[in-house]
């Protein structure tokens, strides 16, 4: 049985750069509300320009929260923050890929699967324990479903 979790140093430094981003975002409206060191469009801009960049991590987070379980000729899918579990066999994978980027002398890999239900799933090997057993474990039991990725 092979478990996919988050990597909890991944969600360490990006809640470090969410608690960095939130006391930039009270400093700066704190300035604004006792000093007024620069003009109202500088704190529009950076408190619009802050406030996105903030949600969009959190919606990152909480959506790659999840636990993936392999074995037994299932993958079963758990969405702690939806409260949803899914299992899929094996047979009902349509599709999976494996795609690999070189970037700065480190590799990333990311995974793709696609069920029969049009519900997809992604796995990347920085974001995620236990990847190459996952991809190992695809490997063994869908080989057929596997799409090969040309090289250009």
């Amino acid at each position: 049985m092979v478990v996919i979790k988050p990597k909890i140093s991944t969600y360490i430094s990006l809640s470090l750069v969410v608690l960095i981003l939130m006391v930039g975002l009270v400093l700066i409206l704190r300035d604004f509300a006792y000093k007024g060191s620069f003009g109202l469009w500088f704190y529009l801009i950076a408190c619009s320009i802050i406030t996105l960049v903030l949600l969009m991590l959190l919606v990152k987070m909480m959506a790659g929260w999840r636990f993936i379980s392999a074995g037994k000729d299932h993958v079963v899918i758990k969405l702690p923050l939806r409260g949803s579990t899914k299992a899929y066999p094996v047979s009902e994978i349509l599709a999976w890929e494996e795609e690999m980027v070189v970037a700065n002398k480190r590799e990333f890999r990311q995974v793709t699967i696609a069920f029969q239900d049009k519900q997809s799933i992604s796995i990347s090997n920085h974001e995620h324990e236990a990847y190459t057993e996952f991809v190992n474990y695809l490997k063994k039991k869908a080989p057929k479903q596997q799409v090969k990725t040309k090289k250009a």
